[in-house]
């Protein structure tokens, strides 16, 4: 089965870090930041609508932090276990990511192959910059993806693709209807050998 992995909060937790310098940042400009209230937004982490910037300092915002962003991302316990294991019952793999290329003095790429061989998170493709994930998912024939955004996983499941969505502080509030919740890699590795030996 070719199956499809977000990395953002879903393999990797990025949220923390993100917060950190936007919250920083967000200061900086003469804001009082978001303090943890991730409330305010309650399937993903928009950080011109938790924090009201203009896209000039959005824009301004990912230039100066996003490189250290990424480089601070850790390990969601037990990703690279799961991952390795689905590989090893013979999976292919393929990372499909909406992280971002054309920011100043960061290769997006390279920090993220970087992150995946460190944690010894095996692949046999990633895909950056995937703004349509649905489009990505298609043309490269994926059958199951793991996401940590529902629109994402409503979308795809809407079109034939079997998602399931992992649980996060933006998205735990949100009803999600026939997409299926997973609370952590555990919980997935159990669903998804479910699912497959239907």
């Amino acid at each position: 089965m070719r199956i499809g992995i977000d990395i953002d909060d879903t393999t990797v937790k990025t949220v923390d870090s993100m917060i950190k310098y936007a919250d920083l940042f967000d200061k900086q400009l003469g804001g009082n930041g978001i303090n943890g209230n991730m409330g305010l937004i309650n399937n993903r982490y928009y950080l011109k609508a938790l924090y009201g910037w203009n896209d000039e300092e959005k824009n301004k915002f990912f230039n100066i932090y996003y490189k250290k962003i990424l480089e601070e991302c850790i390990c969601i316990p037990n990703s690279a276990e799961i991952i390795q294991k689905l590989k090893n019952e013979g999976h292919e793999i393929f990372f499909i990511t909406a992280r971002l290329i054309n920011i100043e003095n960061c290769d997006t790429e390279k920090i993220t192959l970087k992150t995946l061989n460190e944690n010894k998170i095996p692949y046999d493709k990633v895909i950056i910059n995937a703004s349509d994930k649905l489009r990505v998912c298609q043309e490269c024939r994926i059958e199951l993806f793991i996401e940590d955004s529902f629109e994402t996983c409503k979308e795809l499941e809407e079109n034939g693709i079997k998602t399931y969505l992992m649980t996060t502080p933006m998205n735990r509030n949100i009803d999600v209807g026939n997409v299926e919740r997973i609370s952590d890699w555990l919980d997935l590795d159990k669903k998804i050998h479910n699912y497959l030996d239907k």
